[in-house]
């Protein structure tokens, strides 16, 4: 039996968004929902996602 996980959590530790593997910003190993997740929030920005808030 195999499982494939098509949906995951922004490894951002603030965000809750859900991103499609597929189209995940990948870094460091970790699967992100924005560049701006991504660069840990480097300029300030949040994720842009309706009803996210984060910002590293």
């Amino acid at each position: 039996m195999s499982v494939t996980v098509e949906m995951v959590k922004c490894a951002c530790a603030d965000c809750v968004c859900i991103v499609t593997a597929g189209k995940a910003v990948e870094a460091e190993g970790r699967s992100f929902c924005s560049d701006s997740c991504a660069q840990h929030h480097a300029d300030g920005e949040g994720c842009e996602h309706a009803g996210c808030a984060c910002h590293g």
